[in-house]
């Protein structure tokens, strides 16, 4: 098989693929139009999200066996087009999922305790003790909205804290040890915090919404490491006005470029989540360890195996 690289990778994808007869090339600047001139001279694609494999893309695609995502996200994916063509669809959620767990509590932590504010402060030589009062995750309820293997690696971090966790998901019996299934209603009698672990389409499209939000009980601090789109922002900046979300620990954002590489729209929302104490926000990077890479990339690499050699 002949497969076009549209993104960097780790060399591993490569290495062991080239061992078992694959054949590559590297393209990692084309544009769309440039990559679809040459698209039905391949067997195969592997991407992350640089490019949009849309209809039009598949539908000159006239060879393509398997797309395989380093990832876990397939939204610049037509699948719904693949699955009819007969292309196999191919990710690496396991590759990261403890990546991202790892970082939902560590923002959670630096939001909870005011880490980067204190410590900020002391380097400016000003040193506040009650006014940087956290708080405990201990006794609290732990809410994830979506079970898969992302949610289910930050319940199984959360096993030290004293948390109760609880999750809804849309398929039934996901219940483990490690968490108890609720309905959506009961995550928003009960949650102090709200960790989201969805893939976006039409169902998850600003999930948080000033609906949901109203009826939460308590007031709760909400992460975000799915998707931006699943969060209204302005929503989200409402409710932080009011103190209804204490606060917002996000890796994503709505505004984002389909890529992730950057933001795409600047506005009064995103300028107030920029500026405000209660918020933390990094740039895409849930998931994104040295120890991931490769991981993703073996996932990727172990699946085309099992299918194609």
């Amino acid at each position: 098989m002949k497969i076009l690289l549209l993104d960097k990778n780790h060399p591993l994808i490569e290495k062991q693929l080239s061992a078992k007869g694959f054949t590559f090339e590297e393209d990692f600047t084309s544009t769309y139009d440039e990559v679809l001139e040459k698209i039905s001279n391949f067997d195969a694609v592997i991407i992350r999200s640089r490019i949009p494999l849309d209809e039009n893309f598949l539908r000159h695609a006239k060879h393509l066996k398997f797309i395989a995502r380093v990832g876990a996200g397939m939204e610049n994916i037509n699948v719904k087009v693949a699955e009819e063509l007969g292309i196999t669809l191919i990710n690496s959620p396991e590759g990261n999922r403890d990546a991202v767990a790892e970082q939902v509590l560590g923002m959670l932590l630096l939001l909870m305790n005011r880490l980067i504010i204190s410590s900020e402060e002391v380097k400016k030589g000003i040193w506040k003790r009650e006014e940087n009062r956290g708080e405990e995750i201990l006794g609290k309820t732990f809410g994830i909205i979506g079970y898969g293997n992302m949610g289910k690696a930050v319940a199984k971090r959360l096993q030290g804290f004293g948390a109760k966790i609880i999750f809804h998901d849309i398929l039934p019996n996901l219940q483990d040890e490690f968490a108890s299934q609720v309905s959506l209603e009961e995550l928003q009698q009960s949650a102090d915090f709200i960790s989201l672990h969805l893939p976006i389409n039409e169902s998850t499209h600003y999930i948080i919404n000033e609906d949901f939000i109203s009826k939460m009980k308590n007031n709760f601090y909400l992460i975000n490491t799915a998707r931006g789109k699943n969060v209204e922002t302005s929503a989200l900046v409402k409710a932080l006005k009011s103190g209804k979300i204490k606060g917002a620990a996000l890796d994503v954002l709505e505004f984002e470029k389909a890529s992730f590489e950057n933001i795409e729209v600047k506005n009064d929302n995103l300028e107030f989540l920029l500026n405000s104490e209660k918020v933390i926000i990094t740039p895409h990077i849930a998931g994104w360890t040295v120890e991931s890479k490769e991981k993703l990339a073996q996932v990727i690499v172990d699946k085309i195996l099992l299918k194609y050699s």
